[in-house]
């Protein structure tokens, strides 16, 4: 009784050894894509964006095949899709681009179904993103009515997350709805880098910082120089 006991816990424990290890190559390999998205999003040159990111769907769509019972995997191989996409240019743009959303927005779905909650909400931030950010139809599935609710849902997941709040002001500033954007944007700019994504965090804060300078023009609001400024 004993011996078979021991052989049950050493099992269990090699179980969870080998699934410790698992997700810790998953997390390894979800913050490179995160690293090599920001590096393409906003350190490499236009006319090079588009053959960036396609590199980059490759990646993230073999390392879903990999990991297909993940949705970390699902979300960021549609962020990358989203942001392949967004680099289409000329008519490509209109023959190309949708499907890639579609098929982002498809595997924001999967993911869903998953682990709703998964990487702070981004889910439901990035398929609030999508419906804003897409034509409605005949030629996508943009709903405006849709987004707020997927972007209402993901700040209420994760209410500090910078994503959910730049997207829930970019949101209202598209809805010329400066007084909503302008707290959550001054909010974003009080915000702490995040761990391990400098150049995001960097360059997602200027994106909010622009909006936030917009905001405060609409609104009429004066802005103090600093001292550097001058």
């Amino acid at each position: 009784m004993k011996i078979t006991q021991w052989i049950m816990t050493i099992i269990t424990v090699m179980g969870l050894l080998t699934t410790t290890a698992y997700a810790g190559d998953l997390d390894e390999a979800v913050l490179e894509l995160q690293h090599e998205w920001a590096i393409a999003n906003y350190k490499v040159a236009d006319k090079e964006k588009e053959a960036t990111f396609k590199a980059l769907v490759d990646k993230a769509e073999a390392l879903n095949a990999k990991y297909s019972d993940r949705a970390e995997p699902k979300i960021w191989e549609a962020i990358i899709r989203a942001g392949y996409a967004g680099a289409m240019g000329g008519l490509s743009s209109m023959t190309k681009a949708m499907p890639q959303m579609e098929k982002g927005r498809d595997l924001l779905f999967e993911a869903e179904k998953i682990n709703a909650s998964a990487m702070n909400g981004a889910v439901f931030t990035t398929l609030g993103s999508f419906h804003y950010m897409t034509p409605g139809w005949p030629i996508g599935f943009g709903d405006d009515d849709k987004a707020l609710e997927y972007l209402t849902e993901a700040h209420s997941i994760a209410p500090d997350d910078m994503d959910a709040n730049y997207f829930m002001a970019d949101y209202w500033m598209e809805q010329r709805k400066y007084k909503k954007a302008l707290p959550i944007l001054e909010k974003i700019m009080a915000l702490p880098a995040v761990a391990n994504r400098p150049i995001y965090s960097e360059g997602r804060r200027a994106e909010a910082a622009k909006l936030l300078a917009k905001a405060q023009k609409k609104l009429h609001i004066k802005v103090k120089k600093t001292e550097s400024a001058k």
